[in-house]
């Protein structure tokens, strides 16, 4: 059986497991230990032993070891078919890893700028007006962002054609722009409707659930906030 290495509030450990809950793939979960404080320190000598970020998630399967989410993702549709993450045709299959990448490395880039919001108020009070700033600042590209997938949505159902790796990525990063304050949905009707219609399925809702509840436990600054 796959294994599966993951954090509380890893947004990548989060888009396995719904594409792994989509696919109906059986699979071990094991949480790797985490605070606001230390982070993921002391590291998990298992994660530690396949990636060399030391982070999570890592996909086990047999003698294999996988530590990138997208990796894992592109394994999962080779490995179980069906349903399919990937569209059929190279070209739609490319427009689709862009979007990935899109939410992984362009529309998280912002994302980051508010994590800063998960933790207590930083005891210089110059470095915490700093990154109240550059939040502030995020927001704005944020905003641009969704209007910017808002267009491209114009009104889909899914962003290519039917639920792809595109959907998963694009929900978590954008989950963690709402679990962070950062700029609402409802000014942008597809992407709107997109994220409730993802949130009504059951891989998508759990994911949701599950981070809410560690934030509860983890981030108490975010309802303080």
């Amino acid at each position: 059986m796959l294994k599966l290495y993951v954090g509380p509030l890893s947004l990548f450990s989060r888009k396995v497991e719904i594409a792994l809950n989509e696919k109906g793939i059986p699979y071990e979960r094991e949480f790797v230990a985490f605070t606001q404080e230390r982070g993921y320190e002391p590291r998990h000598p298992a994660v530690v032993a396949v990636n060399p970020k030391r982070q999570v998630p890592v996909l086990v399967d047999g003698d294999l070891a996988l530590s990138d989410s997208t990796v894992m993702l592109e394994y999962l549709d080779e490995l179980y078919p069906n349903p399919p993450l990937y569209p059929a045709t190279p070209q739609e299959r490319a427009r689709c890893r862009l979007l990935e990448l899109d939410a992984d490395e362009i529309l998280f880039t912002p994302v980051r700028q508010l994590l800063f919001r998960t933790e207590p108020p930083h005891p210089d009070q110059a470095r915490h007006a700093e990154h109240v700033a550059a939040g502030k600042a995020a927001e704005g590209v944020i905003e641009t962002r969704f209007a910017e997938l808002d267009r491209k949505l114009d009104g889909q159902e899914f962003f290519c054609g039917s639920l792809s790796v595109a959907d998963i990525g694009l929900f978590m990063t954008i989950l963690f722009t709402q679990r962070l304050n950062g700029p609402a949905l409802s000014p942008h009707r597809s992407l709107a409707a997109w994220h409730r219609r993802l949130l009504a399925r059951p891989a998508f809702a759990k994911a949701a659930a599950e981070i809410a509840a560690a934030d509860r436990e983890l981030s108490p600054a975010l309802a303080a906030g």
